[in-house]
């Protein structure tokens, strides 16, 4: 009786299992890895500018912390790195309409980008911190202080500086910018109180221009892990890059370059005539 019983649950499994295992391996086929490998590259979509994840220096190349991650994904799947620059404003639509296969910017994981992509797994943790014009030093200690429309504030348009500001600084007097770069240089030549960015990029523009006429507020005041992106629907792709993250991050390959990009700024001389 017992073995009756046994052959007839395998049997109901069976039955059961089948359909699910067929739209499986039905999904599995519209995975963007079988397009990647039958086409023989990755494209990666980034915006060039965001120090120091994606940079072009003097030669016309892309480098960075991410360039140098996607590199390394494109030979995990043994296919050639296929670098695509997109505009900030329009690069999670340029992914959803496949523009290209994974996006790889720097980006922040939010609620409501979520809505639309799904994220990998963060492969860092930053935050928004505050370069600061220096006629403020000692007197503007937190992103709090700055809470007043008598102070201008700038920051990046699109970019969780920008949600910073307008959810935590929101009566201060606030300007945009296309570039994160100009919003920095225009507090750098007084044009404004203070710009809130990603905290790479203000220890990098405190560095290189700031001596002497901004400081930088170096702890961050928001939590913002960068991941990849992808598509909605596509747990095979989702699933591929989260186990490259996790070989990655534990190979060395990962400490390596964040000691090459984010601890050392060597790299800056590439980006200068």
């Amino acid at each position: 009786m017992k073995k009756v019983l046994i052959s007839l649950f395998a049997l109901a499994f069976l039955f059961v299992s089948a359909p699910v295992f067929a739209d499986n391996i039905e999904l599995a086929k519209t995975s963007t890895i079988e397009a990647i490998v039958k086409s023989g590259k990755l494209r990666v979509g980034f915006e060039s500018g965001y120090l120091p994840f994606e940079m072009t220096n003097t030669k016309g190349k892309y480098i960075g912390f991410d360039v140098d991650m996607a590199k390394a994904l494109a030979k995990a799947m043994g296919v050639k790195y296929t670098p695509v620059n997109t505009a900030w404003d329009g690069i999670i639509p340029a992914l959803i309409t496949d523009k290209f296969d994974v996006l790889i910017s720097g980006m922040t994981v939010t609620q409501e980008r979520n809505l639309g992509i799904n994220f990998t797994d963060p492969y860092i943790v930053i935050g928004q911190a505050i370069l600061l014009n220096k006629k403020h030093e000692g007197k503007i200690l937190s992103y709090k202080d700055l809470n007043d429309p008598k102070f201008t504030v700038t920051s990046k348009l699109g970019t969780t500086g920008e949600q910073a500001v307008k959810r935590m600084i929101p009566k201060a007097n606030y300007k945009s910018f296309e570039v994160e770069a100009e919003a920095c240089m225009e507090v750098i030549m007084g044009n404004a109180d203070a710009a809130v960015y990603d905290l790479p990029m203000i220890e990098i523009m405190q560095a290189q221009h700031g001596a002497g006429k901004t400081i930088s507020l170096n702890t961050p005041f928001t939590f913002e892990p960068l991941a990849m992106a992808v598509r909605k629907g596509d747990p095979d792709f989702l699933n591929f890059l989260n186990n490259f993250l996790r070989q990655y991050k534990n190979d060395g390959r990962y400490d390596k370059a964040y000691d090459k990009w984010i601890r050392s700024d060597e790299w800056m001389k590439d980006l200068q005539n």
